[in-house]
């Protein structure tokens, strides 16, 4: 993937927001961890959501939640 479409998905990520369910609302990056486990078990949504949600699961399993923390302060949407 080209450095300016990683930019522009770390960006997208950051600022996403939970559309439907008990954590509408939320930022993605601010799920709890037991409810992305529970969707990858039941698998993800299609789509652009299903694979935020995959991209954030990895991001808490490598500890990287900082990183998408700062991003979002420091580019606002």
């Amino acid at each position: 993937m080209p450095q300016d479409l990683q930019k522009e998905a770390l960006l997208e990520l950051a600022h996403y927001i939970m559309p439907f369910g008990k954590y509408q609302g939320h930022y993605l990056t601010e799920l709890p961890e037991y409810y992305l486990v529970w969707f990858r078990r039941k698998g993800f949504p299609k789509g652009k959501l299903g694979a935020l949600l995959a991209a954030t699961m990895e991001i808490k399993e490598n500890g990287l939640e900082d990183m998408i923390r700062r991003i979002r302060k420091e580019f606002p949407k």
